[in-house]
C-alpha cells in the first residue's frame, strides 16, 4: 500500500480551461456559513465541494489493477450481461455491434472501456443558486445525504414509515448543512402519498426548499420523464441542452442483469445530456462471489457495461461510476457495514475509476446499526474514511443512513454532517504558507513561554481549528449544568432549531407557478397507486 502524489490542484493541472457553457470547467467554488450551538460561535464559510489537496490512497499495485481489469473484460466477453424488459436498449446494442442472443449482451474485450472514454471525465451539475453548483470528477468531492429509506427516526417520534411532512422538513434542514453539498431525492420515503405520484412532490420540495443540486426519479420511465421536465422549467431549456441540471441514481440487478428502469432511465436522462450514476449493489455471498475480489471485478464489468449503453444512447453524456459492495453475516444472512471488505472495495474501485477516466460515486457514512449510537459512529467513521480516502467524487449516503439503508435518522442526519465538516479540513490538505509556519509568532513568543495572547494566536483563533458544532469539551461540571445531554440529545435539539429557523430560499414566482401547473396536471392525468 502507498500513497499516490498524482493528486494535484485542478487548476493547475488543467490551466484553469475548459468551457462553463458545456458544464465542465474545473473548479470554482460557492460559499455558504454554518451556524453554531449554545453560545455565538464565528460563522464559517464552507464551500460548495470540496477541492481534494491530498493524495489517493493507492492500495493495489499495478499488477493487481491489471488482474481485476481482465476478469472484468472476461466477464463483459465470456459470460456477458442480462438486458432485460427492454426492447429498445436490446436494438440498441445491436445497432452498436454488440454480440446479442436473447437478452445477453456480450462485448469483445476493450469495447465497453472504449465506449466509456466519450463520458466525461469531470462536469458540473448546476442548482438554481449558481453558487451552489457542483463540480463532479477531477480532484472534486461532493457529499449528498442518505437515499431511499421507507421509515424515519427520532428522539421524540420513535421509528415509524416517512412521511411528506418527514421528506419536507429533512429536505429544509439539508438546505442549511453547510457540508452537504448536493440534496439528494429520496431522503426518506413519503409513504403517505400514492407511489405513481408521489415523485413529483419530491422532487418540487428539492426545488423549492433548497437551492443545492439534486438528483431526480427513476422508477418508472415516465417518472424519470417528468423529473427532467422539472428540470427543463427550473433551468431552462436552452440551458439545460448544454449542462447538466439533474441526475438519476440507478443500481443494476446484480449478479449481472441490467433492467428496464436502468436502460430506460439511461434512456431519458442521458438523451437528455443529463447524467447517470450507474451502481451494482453486491452483497457478497449474495449478488457476487463471497471473495472481495471476484465482486470487486464484477462491479467494474457490471458499471461498464451500463456506462457503455449511456454513451450509445448519447455520447459524451455525464456518466458516474458506482460502487456498493457490501459483506454478510454468513451465519444470519444480514449486511454488514464498516467492515474490512467493503472499504477495501472503496479503495481499489477508486484506483479503478481513475484508470477508466470516470468520476467516482461511493457510499458513505454506512452502518447497520438502529439507533445514533457506538456502533453506528464507529462503522460510520470507517465507511466515510474509505470513501474520502479512495477518492469517490459523488458521495451518496454521506449522511443519515440508520439500519443498513432502511432508516433515515433526524439526529444521525446531522451527527454525520458534523463529521463531513471535519472531512472536508482534512481533504484540504496541510497549509504551508508564511502564515501556517508561523515564524512572527516564534518573534514575538520567547522560549518556555506561550502562544495564547500572541497576534499570530489573534488573528488566526477563529479558523485555525475545525470546531464540531456538537462535540462538548466542556469539563464534566459544566457539561452538567447545561443538562448532562448526549450527543443525540444535542442533535435533536439542532435539527428543530434549524427548522424554526428556516428560510426559505427565493425562487421566481413565475417558474413556481409553472412548475405547480405541471405538477398539477400530471397527477390529474395519474391515477393513484399504491405500490
Amino acid at each position: 500500500m502507498r500513497l499516490s502524489r498524482r493528486c494535484a490542484d485542478e487548476r493547475q493541472k488543467t490551466g484553469g480551461r475548459m468551457s462553463e457553457q458545456t458544464g465542465t470547467s474545473k473548479s470554482r467554488s460557492g460559499g455558504r456559513r454554518g451556524g453554531g450551538r449554545g453560545r455565538k460561535r464565528p460563522q464559517i464559510s464552507a464551500p460548495a465541494f470540496i477541492q481534494r489537496k491530498i493524495p489517493y490512497y493507492e492500495f493495489l499495485g499495478e499488477e493487481g489493477l491489471v488482474k481485476l481489469e481482465e476478469q472484468a473484460d472476461w466477464i463483459i466477453q465470456e459470460i456477458g450481461l442480462e438486458f432485460r424488459d427492454d426492447p429498445k436498449a436490446l436494438e440498441i446494442w445491436k445497432t452498436a455491434g454488440a454480440d446479442v442472443k436473447g437478452t445477453r449482451v456480450r462485448l469483445e474485450r476493450g469495447v465497453a472501456r472504449k465506449l466509456c472514454r466519450t463520458a466525461p471525465s469531470d462536469f458540473y451539475q448546476h442548482s438554481r443558486n449558481p453558487e451552489r453548483r457542483v463540480h463532479i470528477g477531477g480532484t472534486s468531492q461532493v457529499f449528498a445525504p442518505v437515499y431511499g429509506p421507507p421509515f424515519v427516526r427520532d428522539l421524540e417520534g420513535g421509528r415509524r414509515y416517512g412521511s411528506y411532512t418527514d421528506f419536507e422538513q429533512l429536505v429544509k434542514v439539508v438546505s442549511q448543512l453547510p457540508s452537504l453539498h448536493h440534496s439528494g431525492l429520496v431522503i426518506v420515503e413519503p409513504c403517505d402519498l400514492p407511489v405513481s405520484k408521489r415523485h413529483l412532490d419530491m422532487v418540487y420540495a428539492h426545488m423549492k426548499f433548497g437551492d443545492k443540486p439534486h438528483l431526480g426519479a427513476i422508477t418508472e420511465k415516465s417518472r424519470a420523464q417528468d423529473s427532467v421536465d422539472m428540470a427543463r422549467i427550473l433551468h431552462g431549456a436552452e440551458f439545460m441542452e448544454q449542462n447538466c441540471v439533474i441526475m438519476g441514481n440507478v443500481n443494476t440487478n446484480s449478479p449481472l442483469l441490467v433492467d428496464r428502469v436502468v436502460t430506460e432511465a439511461a434512456q431519458v436522462y442521458c438523451g437528455a445530456n443529463q447524467g447517470l450514476v450507474v451502481v451494482p449493489f453486491i452483497l457478497g455471498g449474495a449478488m457476487g462471489p463471497v471473495t472481495t475480489a471476484a465482486s470487486i471485478a464484477q462491479a467494474l464489468a457490471e458499471a461498464m457495461m451500463v456506462g457503455a449503453f449511456t454513451q450509445l444512447v448519447r455520447p459524451g453524456a455525464p456518466f458516474i461510476m458506482g460502487n456498493f459492495l457490501s459483506s454478510m453475516s454468513l451465519r444470519t444472512g444480514a449486511p454488514t457495514f464498516g467492515m474490512p471488505e467493503p472499504v477495501i472495495s472503496n479503495l481499489v474501485i477508486g484506483q479503478l475509476a481513475r484508470r477508466l477516466g470516470v468520476p467516482l460515486r461511493c457510499g458513505g457514512s454506512l452502518t447497520a446499526s438502529k439507533l445514533p449510537d457506538a456502533q453506528a459512529a464507529y462503522e460510520s467513521a470507517d465507511s466515510m474514511l474509505s470513501t474520502a480516502l479512495g477518492g469517490a467524487h459523488f458521495v451518496l449516503h454521506a449522511a443519515g443512513w440508520l439500519e443498513g439503508g432502511l432508516c433515515t435518522g433526524f439526529e444521525k442526519l446531522v451527527m454525520d454532517a458534523d463529521r463531513l465538516g471535519a472531512y472536508q479540513v482534512m481533504l484540504s490538505g496541510l497549509p504551508l504558507d508564511d502564515n501556517a509556519l508561523a515564524r512572527d509568532a516564534y518573534a514575538e513568543v520567547e522560549p518556555a513561554g506561550h502562544f495564547l495572547g500572541c497576534a499570530h494566536t489573534m488573528a488566526n483563533y477563529e479558523t485555525a481549528y475545525y470546531e464540531a458544532l456538537l462535540s462538548d469539551s466542556n469539563n464534566v461540571e459544566q457539561w452538567q449544568e447545561e443538562g448532562g445531554k448526549d450527543m443525540a440529545q444535542r442533535a435533536f435539539e439542532r435539527w428543530n432549531r434549524m427548522l424554526r429557523d428556516y428560510e426559505a430560499p427565493p425562487l421566481d414566482p413565475a417558474k413556481d407557478e409553472e412548475l405547480r401547473s405541471y405538477i398539477d396536471k400530471r397527477k390529474a392525468e395519474i391515477p393513484d397507486a399504491w405500490y
